[in-house]
């Protein structure tokens, strides 16, 4: 298993390095445990600057998708279901705010839909 990305003019490169590990890593193609390139390498090899990869790193860990382990390197990590129990607190949230709104259930998943295509730029 090797990773895998391809960058191109649709987003900013650190954003399109941060999507496309975070989507390999959910999917299962990098799997738990799996060694990423160090930030320089990467950077080398994707033609980018080592501070936009180390961003998207930067990222990526703070989503709990990746560790570093100091110099022993950066890793997938084994809670990948880090991000899954936040978003489930924020539908939790979610969905207890716009009960006391008042909002119907079709209503509120139609703003949800909403939100996601803006966000995903569908």
């Amino acid at each position: 298993m090797t990773l895998k990305i391809h960058i191109d003019d649709s987003a900013p490169p650190y954003e399109q390095v941060r999507a496309q590990i975070s989507g390999q890593a959910r999917s299962g193609a990098l799997p738990v445990g799996y060694r990423l390139p160090t930030v320089r390498g990467l950077a080398e090899s994707l033609g980018l600057a080592a501070n936009t990869v180390a961003k998207a790193y930067r990222a990526l860990e703070a989503d709990g998708v990746i560790e570093t382990r100091g110099r022993h390197g950066t890793y997938v990590a084994a809670a990948g279901s880090a991000a899954e129990r936040e978003a489930a607190g924020a539908a939790r949230a979610y969905a207890e705010r716009v009960r006391r709104l008042g909002l119907a259930e079709d209503a509120a998943l139609a703003a949800v839909r909403d939100a996601l295509r803006a966000a995903y730029g569908g």
